[in-house]
């Protein structure tokens, strides 16, 4: 996803250096930055878990790759364009005091790509999923470990158990990484950033509770067959919409001391291009390219997945169809199998229906978007960022 360049950020960034790394000059450029951060990092971490005894460090190794290796960075990029609305709002404060740090936001970036390690890993073992981004899961990498190696014990057991640890791990080290974000100690109290670090960490902890809160939302309506598309709302609130765009924008504009009517406009725009990514995200679930998405094709389907696009499909279809499509839920399907799901989602308007939600819920932030009293290349980025979010490999 090339998010393209944005010149404004260059005036934004030049007078902030970013400790050892590189200010990013455009949106596009924050992917690159937030990976030179998590590098540091974990040649800091890795040693001193290896110390423990070589298979922890071994572990954290593995969690390093895992990170590093695939993910758009769209959440860090969001913070980014978040903190990038801040520095650039309308009659923004200078006071002294004010040493609003790009380094601050791509740590925090930094910090939130743990947290989707972490998310990422758990789920895998939750969906009983065997590729992510084309690779075998972290649990089933574990597994086959235990297995080459010839240790006794159940090696899937052995596989999950692992992965859980290392998803610990990461959930552990992202706050170890945020919570050196804006807190200088040579700084007096009472200055500026100790207030935006206690501000910052007030979202923190609320994105984490929220998305730990929509996971299990999720597996609840998986367990009970809740086939409402309220429910599956209540979910993508939570796991997707507030996790993914809405708090990210919010925690930088709110590093970057932005104003109370800015971060309420950015958690209105993060809130729909949210449940528009998510929306999308469901379509890619059951009709994506598996060589796009890196999981196999209709992979929500055999999950049992109650998203979206399933509650609205089942809700029009009749009792005919609807039977038939509930039958291809929560198993293996043939490609026959598959094509047919397909075909009654289609039949039945619950693919057009998404379409034309996604589209709102795009027209909606963008007019949001239009409204910010911030730079206007700055807007102009977000806008464009906020597009594709909801219509990526359409």
């Amino acid at each position: 996803m090339d998010f393209g360049a944005c010149p404004s950020l260059i005036a934004v960034t030049s007078a902030h250096p970013v400790d050892r790394f590189e200010a990013p000059a455009g949106l596009n450029e924050v992917p690159a930055a937030v990976g030179s951060v998590l590098d540091d990092f974990f040649g800091r971490a890795i040693p001193h878990a290896a110390a423990i005894d070589p298979v922890v460090g071994d572990s954290a190794t593995m969690l390093r790759e895992f990170t590093m290796n695939g993910g758009k960075r769209i959440r860090p990029t969001l913070l980014y364009a978040g903190w990038c609305c801040g520095m650039s709002e309308s009659g923004r404060p200078t006071a002294p005091g004010d040493t609003a740090d790009p380094a601050e936001a791509l740590r925090a970036g930094a910090a939130i790509e743990l947290i989707q390690a972490c998310a990422l890993i758990h789920d895998d073992i939750i969906d009983r999923s065997d590729t992510r981004r084309g690779r075998p899961t972290v649990h089933r990498d574990i597994e086959a470990t235990h297995t080459g190696a010839g240790w006794s014990g159940d090696a899937a057991a052995f596989g999950v158990a692992g992965a859980i640890l290392i998803g610990d791990l990461a959930l552990s080290w992202a706050d170890d990484l945020f919570h050196g974000v804006g807190v200088a100690e040579e700084l007096p109290a009472g200055t500026l950033r100790r207030g935006v670090a206690r501000r910052a960490g007030a979202v923190w902890a609320a994105m984490r509770t929220e998305v730990l809160g929509g996971q299990i939302l999720d597996i609840v309506n998986e367990s009970r067959g809740n086939e409402s598309v309220s429910a599956a709302y209540r979910v993508m609130e939570f796991k997707t919409a507030a996790y993914t765009v809405a708090r990210p924008l919010e925690l930088g504009a709110t590093l970057a001391s932005g104003s109370p009517g800015l971060i309420d406009a950015l958690r209105s725009i993060g809130h729909d291009l949210g449940i528009a990514f998510q929306l999308r995200d469901d379509l890619l679930g059951v009709f994506g390219d598996p060589e796009q998405t890196g999981k196999p094709s209709g992979d929500d389907l055999v999950a049992g997945k109650r998203t979206a696009l399933i509650a609205i499909g089942l809700n029009r279809a009749g009792a005919t169809a609807g039977g038939e499509l509930r039958g291809l839920i929560g198993r293996q399907l043939s490609p026959d199998e598959l094509d047919r799901a397909r075909s009654i989602l289609i039949d039945v308007g619950a693919v057009a229906d998404m379409e034309q939600r996604i589209d709102h819920l795009d027209e909606r932030a963008q007019a949001t978007v239009g409204a910010l009293d911030v730079d206007s290349s700055v807007r102009s980025e977000l806008s464009a960022l906020g597009h594709r979010l909801g219509h990526r490999q359409k």
